[in-house]
């Protein structure tokens, strides 16, 4: 029997989510599991990704075979690296919060908010007047 490690895939539509399992590779990609070892998430920003290194570990050196996705989580992870004697990657780096610009914005406003009140720059143009600028050129034109 071959075994896999491969990606469930859970979760809405446009939500998705994953667990890393192991699972007999005949089996179809959201079947039965023999062993639940993590979790990916890849719509959280940063993406959420735990392994239990212990099971990896174990499953690798039983002769489980990881899918591509499943080997690049692991390469992310060090697992892999950890598996196959390599150096470690480097961490894993978390982005930086964004700035946040509302503070600018409400003194910019607040410094404008004696000449305008909230008001559109131009003003609106009626109907009527386009109506007769219509007329006009269409008798210009005739």
């Amino acid at each position: 029997m071959a075994v896999k490690i491969k990606l469930k895939r859970l979760g809405k539509i446009r939500a998705p989510h994953y667990r890393i399992v192991v699972a007999d590779s005949r089996t179809r990609r959201d079947g039965r599991a023999i062993e639940e070892i993590g979790l990916y998430h890849p719509v959280q920003n940063p993406s959420r990704i735990e392994v239990d290194a212990d099971r990896v570990a174990y499953w690798l050196g039983v002769g489980a075979q990881p899918t591509e996705p499943v080997l690049a989580i692991l390469k992310k992870t060090g697992d892999w690296q950890k598996y196959k004697g390599e150096p470690a990657p480097a961490p894993l780096l978390q982005p930086e919060p964004k700035a946040d610009h509302s503070g600018l914005f409400e003194a910019a406003s607040k410094k404008a908010g004696d000449e305008s009140q909230g008001e559109a720059i131009t003003p609106k143009a009626k109907k009527a007047d386009k109506k007769d600028e219509a007329d006009s050129s269409e008798s210009t034109e005739a």
